[in-house]
């Protein structure tokens, strides 16, 4: 008789400040304009939806989410650059969907860079419709760059 063992399913939990190393590594570790330590650690401590998504106890990913006035805004998802294409980036944006849903929110938006077709891909396959264009909003080498941004309802 063999057994066969299945590695634990990725699990959304609560980020909390023990998780912000990890965060930050990865938010690095992504994005060459990444948001710092402390704009990270005000969004924990200010109440926002802060999750991360865990993977046989490392953190593989993390989502952050303001609500107000019925709407939810989705201001960072981000996956370890090893782990993306796995269906992470789905699983964090429908779990923080699912929560803002829970608190009050009827509607989400978020923005995301012209160039990052992937993550376009993505909000669109969940649902998400173009509603407009923020100019010159990212930072970027030369020039910065437009974001599209992106609406849809809960």
């Amino acid at each position: 008789m063999s057994a066969v063992l299945s590695a634990p399913a990725p699990q959304m939990r609560d980020m909390h400040e023990t998780d912000l190393a990890a965060v930050i590594e990865i938010e690095q570790s992504a994005y060459e304009f990444p948001w710092t330590p402390g704009i990270l650690r005000d969004c924990l401590r200010h109440g926002y939806i802060c999750q991360v998504l865990e993977v046989q106890g490392r953190v593989r990913g993390y989502g952050i989410v303001s609500i107000a006035a019925g709407e939810c805004h989705l201001l960072n998802i981000c996956v370890r650059p090893a782990d993306q294409r796995r269906g992470f980036g789905a699983m964090i944006v429908t779990a923080l969907l699912a929560l803002a849903s829970t608190r009050g929110a009827s509607a989400a938006f978020l923005e995301v860079r012209q160039s990052n077709a992937a993550a376009y891909r993505l909000y669109s396959r969940l649902g998400f419709n173009e509603i407009g264009v923020r100019p010159r909003y990212y930072p970027a080498r030369r020039e910065r760059e437009d974001a599209i941004v992106l609406a849809r309802e809960l």
